[in-house]
């Protein structure tokens, strides 16, 4: 496991805290062990890379980060609030 400068700085922050006995929850690509995209399945003999630590305090967890991950789903070009329409009597309809 390798560790970037900025999850080497989250370390000790972590445990300046006292939060490193909570859960963890390791935010990595979706297809596969690892945290790298292109390596599908259960690959052999890969790194990780610990690129963040983020606290969770109202969920009471760590979240790590790995490699390019991110944490949101990205947004459409056009939200879908474009799409519908608030009527006078507060009814509302969707705008095709």
């Amino acid at each position: 496991m390798a560790f970037s400068k900025e999850a080497e700085k989250d370390l000790p922050m972590v445990k300046t805290l006292g939060l490193e006995g909570l859960p963890i929850c390791i935010a990595k690509a979706q297809s596969s062990l690892s945290d790298d995209p292109l390596l599908h399945g259960r690959p052999r003999d890969f790194e990780v890379t610990v690129r963040n630590i983020h606290v969770s305090a109202g969920a009471q967890f760590l979240v790590v980060l790995t490699g390019n991950i991110l944490r949101r789903p990205g947004l459409p070009k056009e939200p879908q609030a474009l799409k519908v329409r608030l009527n006078p009597d507060v009814t509302v309809d969707r705008v095709a």
